[in-house]
């Protein structure tokens, strides 16, 4: 690895598994010391002292952090800069997608659409609330969304809570980069196409349900977590300097279609 993130402090949201797993141990490898975050304390603990023991001791610890849980962020946050751990890159990565429940509009519960938007658009908006209430005090810093196509194209049409939280988490981020661009925080938005994670086992494990969505992507395969790591890594370094307001997209070419 390069060591580009040395000397930085990250914090990656629903780092126990996946895609934020990946990036978190990337993170770390890069030279940060990484906060895992996650609901699920044990398995992050586990995730972050993995991580400690391939890029060594401080490199990374572990919090539990409910993103639809104000109090439970903002005491993450508070707790953090209280030990000298204060973020100044903070990955809002954490979701729910919840296959077989969500649905076309007309055939949407209501529960559903409430669970699914709590936690993936009204949970990053906490994240990304305290995040920067936390860079404002400490110099700026960069702040990463994980956002989907879905919330760009018609590609999720099954799933509308999904698609429309995802379409917020865009808006959100524009917004956010536009209002603090002054005070030197940076907000971007990561686009991973169809990525091979734990949140999708109900596409993966479907033989014809993978091919009909791995057809659609022009490079001609899935994606996996390490396809998200790189551009994670340059919107954390200051080779992204100048980037604030922008989606990037890793997705295998799905949204140039």
């Amino acid at each position: 690895m390069t060591g580009r993130l040395t000397g930085r402090t990250a914090l990656v949201t629903g780092a126990a598994t996946g895609i934020g797993e990946s990036v978190a141990r990337r993170f770390a490898a890069e030279g940060a010391r990484v906060v895992f975050a996650d609901r699920d304390g044990e398995r992050a603990e586990t995730a972050a002292h993995d991580a400690a023991a391939s890029a060594g001791d401080g490199a990374a610890r572990s919090i539990t952090m409910d993103i639809t849980d104000e109090e439970s962020v903002g005491r993450a946050f508070a707790d953090l800069a209280a030990d000298g751990w204060a973020p100044d890159v903070v990955v809002a990565n954490a979701g729910i997608q919840l296959f077989g429940q969500d649905a076309p509009a007309a055939d949407l519960d209501l529960d559903v659409w409430r669970r699914t938007i709590d936690t993936n658009l009204t949970g990053t908006f906490l994240t990304v609330k305290h995040a920067i209430r936390s860079m404002l005090d400490h110099e700026g810093g960069s702040l990463i969304l994980t956002g989907s196509p879905t919330g760009l194209t018609g590609e999720g049409a099954e799933f509308t809570a999904y698609s429309s939280s995802k379409a917020g988490i865009h808006g959100l981020a524009r917004t956010a980069a536009a209002a603090y661009a002054d005070r030197g925080i940076r907000v971007n938005t990561v686009v991973p196409g169809y990525t091979e994670t734990g949140l999708v086992t109900a596409i993966s494990d479907d033989p014809e349900a993978r091919a009909g969505i791995v057809g659609r992507i022009p490079l001609g395969r899935a994606g996996t977590p390490a396809d998200v790591e790189g551009i994670m890594v340059f919107l954390a370094s200051d080779d992204a300097a100048f980037a604030t307001g922008s989606l990037f997209a890793v997705d295998g070419g799905m949204t140039a279609l």
